[in-house]
């Protein structure tokens, strides 16, 4: 087994570009720029450049077909958390404890990391999160409710908290 190796997913959303070390899955994220520019940061962020394995990427794969089928509601996948240091780690964690099909404000995210005045703090953290889409920090929203920008792609936003919002059963049903 290689100690870095990277696979490419489609999903409905785009590309996603699945990189893994050693510990775990390292990066995910939904490609909106050419795949050599994605790849030359990751190497350079992980000292190292990532080779193609589509295997190594087959059950994260698999894991994102069933969340955008709507079978599968959290993901069962080992993090490699060496991109997502201090608070911005803090805040990630606590975005994994949303539950699917629900939001909370940046705010709630900052008091669950332990910061409650860090609201701000938690934008970036959401904004540069190594873990798109199984870190779900598409439900992090503003105090307001309005969604936000995630990474300067509300669609994409939208279409993820649609589609959890569709998957979730009414009350009483």
């Amino acid at each position: 087994m290689t100690p870095t190796a990277f696979s490419i997913h489609p999903t409905p959303v785009g590309d996603a570009l699945l990189v893994f070390t050693s510990d775990g899955l390292v990066t995910l994220q939904v490609l909106h720029e050419p795949l050599g520019s994605a790849l030359e940061r990751v190497a350079l962020e992980l000292r190292a450049l990532p080779e193609h394995d589509d295997e190594r990427g087959a059950d994260v794969a698999a894991q994102l077909d069933e969340y955008f089928e709507g079978a599968r509601h959290s993901f069962e996948i080992p993090l490699d958390w060496r991109l997502a240091r201090g608070f911005t780690q803090a805040a990630l964690r606590a975005a994994c404890d949303i539950p699917y099909g629900e939001t909370a404000s940046y705010g709630e995210v900052a008091v669950r990391a332990g910061s409650p005045g860090a609201a701000r703090a938690v934008g970036t953290a959401c904004a540069h999160s190594p873990f798109s889409l199984v870190v779900p920090v598409h439900r992090v929203v503003r105090a307001d409710g309005s969604l936000g920008e995630y990474g300067g792609h509300p669609e994409v936003k939208r279409f993820l908290i649609d589609l959890e919002s569709e998957g979730v059963p009414a009350a009483g049903v």
